[in-house]
């Protein structure tokens, strides 16, 4: 089976880095393809007050993609679990989803608050997120996780 996906855009600003921490300040904008779409596909987008946005680890070179086990951020004193337990970007289709705030919609432009991708990563997708996708029922983590997001935002 063949998988073709190609960006509907690209982000511009915020970080020009891949820091783990901090993301709650960053503002960027999502541009979307010209040659692909007119500000029609964003019809309606703003109405919603926050998005779901998948994206492409560009910068992840395929040597460092992990398909095991690792301590997440390198920390040997949190456990080792496998790449599919966890939200790292060395994943093996290095393939971003992230939830951020909906700041505006501007012709092509979205703006947006708190996407944790860098400037220039392809975005494969935006959705609305919508509540009722969120999840039902009581959410469950490892305490290691709730650590690592501490700050994250």
């Amino acid at each position: 089976m063949r998988l073709d996906i190609s960006p509907i855009g690209w982000v511009v600003g915020g970080r020009d880095g891949a820091f783990d921490d901090h993301w709650g300040s960053v503002t960027a904008a999502i541009e979307l393809d010209a040659a692909r779409f007119s500000p029609e596909a964003l019809a309606g987008l703003a109405d919603f007050s926050h998005l779901e946005v998948v994206y492409h680890f560009h910068l992840v070179s395929e040597a460092k993609v992990e398909t095991g086990a690792r301590h997440p951020r390198n920390r040997p004193d949190w456990p080792l679990v496998g790449i599919f337990a966890q939200r790292g970007k060395n994943r093996p289709n290095r393939i971003g989803v992230s939830r951020c705030r909906l700041l505006g919609v501007a012709g092509l432009t979205v703006r947006v608050a708190e996407l944790d991708a860098i400037d220039g990563t392809p975005v494969l997708d935006i959705k609305p997120y919508m509540s009722e996708f969120g999840p039902r029922g009581e959410v469950e983590q490892p305490q290691w996780s709730r650590e690592l997001m501490g700050e994250y935002y």
